[in-house]
This record gives C-alpha cells, sequence and structure tokens, in this order.
C-alpha cells in the first residue's frame, strides 16, 4: 500500500501546470553565481559548486529508484506546493537551492588546506558542520510538511543516515574536488559524476520510467 505522501508526490510528478514565475527568477540568480566564478576564472569554485550538485542528482535518482520497487514510499519525498515536481523526492527549488550551496560550501574553505579547527583538519571540519547544519534545516522541513519521511530507519529517531548518506558525501566530494590542482582533473571528475547521472536519467526515467 503506498504512502498517502508518496501518493501525493506521484500525482505532482513532472506536472507543467504548476509552474510559477518566480522559478525563472531563482533560475538566473543561479546562472550569475556560476557566471560570476567564470568571469573570475575561479575554477576551484565553479567545480566545486557542480560536483555537490552532481553529487545530489545522484541521491535523488537512488531514492526515486528505491520507491520504484518498494512501492510504498521514497527515503524522503516532496508532496508540497513548487513550481515543477521533477523527481518524486525533488522538486525545482531544491535543485536550485543545491547548485548554490556547493558554490557556497566552497567559499568557505580556507585557503590553507593544512589548517585545523579545533584540532580538526578544516576540509573534514566544514563538511560535518555543513551536513549538521543541512540535517537540521531537514528536520524544520519534515516537520513543516514540505520534507516526508515514512520509512523508520530515515527519520528524526535516526538522523545519522541522514547526515551519512544524505550529506557528508556531498561536502566530501565538493571539496576533493575544489582542491584538485589541475582544472583537466576537475573537468573530468565533474564529468564523470554529471555524466553518470545523466546516464542513469536516461536509462531510468526516459527509457525505462522507474523514476
Amino acid at each position: 500500500m503506498m504512502a498517502e505522501s508518496a501518493k501525493q508526490a506521484q500525482a505532482i510528478l513532472r506536472d507543467p501546470t504548476h509552474f510559477q514565475w518566480p522559478i525563472i527568477t531563482l533560475l538566473l540568480l543561479v546562472l550569475y553565481i556560476y557566471s560570476v566564478e567564470v568571469e573570475r576564472r575561479n575554477w576551484n569554485i565553479f567545480f566545486g559548486g557542480l560536483a555537490l550538485w552532481g553529487m545530489d542528482w545522484f541521491n535523488e535518482i537512488w531514492n526515486g529508484l528505491f520507491f520504484h520497487f518498494n512501492k510504498f514510499a521514497p527515503v524522503w519525498g516532496t508532496p508540497g506546493a513548487t513550481s515543477y515536481n521533477i523527481l518524486i523526492g525533488l522538486n525545482i527549488e531544491i535543485t536550485l537551492m543545491f547548485a548554490v550551496m556547493g558554490v557556497f560550501a566552497c567559499k568557505m574553505l580556507p585557503a590553507d588546506k593544512k589548517l585545523k579547527v579545533l584540532g580538526i583538519p578544516n576540509r573534514w571540519f566544514l563538511a560535518v558542520l555543513n551536513s549538521l547544519l543541512a540535517v537540521g534545516i531537514e528536520i524544520v522541513l519534515n516537520r513543516i510538511g514540505a520534507l516526508t519521511w515514512e520509512h523508520p530507519w530515515w527519520n528524526l529517531g535516526a538522523p545519522w543516515l541522514i547526515f551519512l548518506i544524505g550529506y557528508l558525501p556531498f561536502f566530501v566530494v565538493a571539496f576533493w574536488v575544489h582542491d584538485l590542482k589541475q582544472v583537466k582533473d576537475k573537468v573530468v571528475a565533474v564529468s564523470a559524476i554529471l555524466g553518470f547521472d545523466a546516464l542513469c536519467l536516461i536509462v531510468f526515467g526516459a527509457l525505462l520510467g522507474w523514476i
């Protein structure tokens, strides 16, 4: 039996009638943020931001596949108001938010990779801190019904999985790409992440219709 929240999210899945004009402004703001980094040739920030965005797409894809196979509910769902629900747990507002989050997180990084904060390497410290803050925001979103959790191992009673799977890898990979020395290595890494996401969307979405 399908959870009510999953039915609601599925009902608005890729329904263009929910479109609202503010989303165009949000999209342009995201494009502007990235264009500034390109203008400054700040490839660390540019590719680090894209890496985090790509990692979120990977999570959203497996979440959609999880729902396809269990038929009850996704690990997280987005049944609330949106301009466009792209996947069962991803609306257009969320994906634009993650695109900006990657840039923001990378801009917080100290220039000195060896600098420690409270005795912890700063990359790991900031990855953990940002992940904890993100989990806190998810809890608020869940409380107001914008983000739903239906499984006992992924909820307020078990927040460590949200932390370990839902966010920490995002920041770790984004910071790793940020710190790669050669621009070509950043291009390869981000291309691999986004290319794999695109392949999954084509196969599991466009061809098989599973997500």
